[in-house]
């Protein structure tokens, strides 16, 4: 019997100086791959952008 999820949550902390061990934001398609925070940002939220329309879609299918 298949478990639906109704609701999941989640927490992401987001430090400045990052830690040794997290592997560098791929820059998003069509941007010059940066060095600053906001490239960071940017690639950060396309990517949870993209994964949230994945999931709006994938809803929609149902």
């Amino acid at each position: 019997m298949p478990i639906e999820i109704r609701e999941l949550n989640i927490k992401v902390n987001i430090s400045e100086g990052g830690s040794a061990s997290a592997a560098p934001l791929a820059a998003p398609e069509g941007g010059n791959a940066g060095t600053g925070a906001n490239d960071q940002q940017d690639a950060l939220i396309a990517m949870v952008i993209e994964k949230v329309l994945e999931i709006l879609k994938r809803q929609n299918e149902r």
